[in-house]
């Protein structure tokens, strides 16, 4: 839906600025042979791949995968098992759709750049190019040609050399930049094509599903905030004596040393049963303990 396009949008956008800043503050490319084309590709790769982990890890689905349950009264049969896998399949497909989006946006704006490809491969130029000094040995004429995206390296009876050899290799990383623009774009045009073919929902029959999980999903993240605060009230009001923002406060608890030593410490989800757990140590407290206890008087008119 628009949220999406939306959101992939302030995606790329924010991967755009932040490549000029990570490139202008930090990339200095060595110009020593066997270092280029390792340091090169790492400014290519790996933020790219880091990127693509945090697209992972920042959507809800990936969790819903990952720890999604199968019920226990829940049949097992061939059918259900086929619908289980395309299900995964298109859960996967969506996620890693979304999560391309800056790792895709970073290469293809560093190769249209092109100061990292020009780093990496300087060296590996083909030796016609280099027809200046057409004497020296391989290992030297690596070297040199490894000193090329550093201007200030290049002896003056080389720049001309060195000024074609940065044009093609710049020519180089920029087709390159577009074309994977390219084939992003009409990929995921076809797998929206594709998506919509296969889709047992009419155009306006899926505008209103998208509406209805949007809705959904908004309305079950207020309740839970909503019944997660009520439930978690009963437990606080059980060990101080009163509720949280309650103006006529008669009275509150005293806790105890031991109920203190009881709620502090580190502690995640118990299982009481088959079905139930306790959340935290205040919510096993107050399921085990009885709110005896000292209780102190508060006088409305101090």
């Amino acid at each position: 839906g628009k949220e999406v396009i939306i959101a992939n949008a302030i995606i790329a956008i924010l991967t755009i600025g932040g490549q000029q800043l990570f490139s202008f503050f930090t990339f200095s490319c060595p110009c020593h042979v066997g270092q280029n084309l390792i340091y090169g590709l790492a400014f290519l790769g790996v933020p790219a791949l880091i990127l693509l982990i945090v697209g992972y890890a920042l959507n809800n689905q990936t969790w819903r995968l990952v720890m999604g349950k199968r019920p226990h009264f829940e049949r097992v049969t061939a059918s259900n098992r086929l619908l289980k896998c395309k299900l995964v399949c298109f859960v996967l497909c969506s996620i890693t759709g979304r999560a391309l989006v800056a790792p895709v946006t970073w290469l293809a704006v560093t190769l249209i750049n092109g100061s990292y490809y020009i780093c990496a491969v300087s060296e590996y130029v083909p030796v016609y190019y280099y027809e200046a000094a057409p004497n020296v040995t391989a290992s030297e004429r690596s070297r040199i040609l490894a000193t090329f995206p550093c201007s200030h390296l290049v002896p003056p009876e080389l720049t001309r050399a060195r000024d074609e050899v940065i044009l093609l290799l710049r020519y180089q990383s920029q087709v390159a930049g577009w074309l994977l623009i390219a084939v992003v774009v009409i990929t995921v045009f076809l797998s929206y094509c594709l998506a919509s073919c296969f889709s047992p929902l009419s155009f306006l029959h899926f505008r209103y599903w998208s509406s209805y999980v949007h809705n959904e999903q908004e309305l079950f993240d207020e309740a839970t905030e909503q019944h997660s605060r009520l439930y978690a009230m009963q437990h606080v009001r059980k060990f101080f004596g009163f509720v949280p923002g309650s103006e006529n406060v008669k009275e509150i608890r005293i806790p105890s040393l031991r109920e203190w030593q009881a709620i502090s410490g580190l502690a995640f989800l118990k299982r009481v049963d088959e079905e139930h757990y306790d959340y935290s140590l205040l919510h096993d407290w107050a399921l085990k303990e009885r709110a005896s206890g000292k209780y102190l008087r508060i006088d409305e008119d101090p």
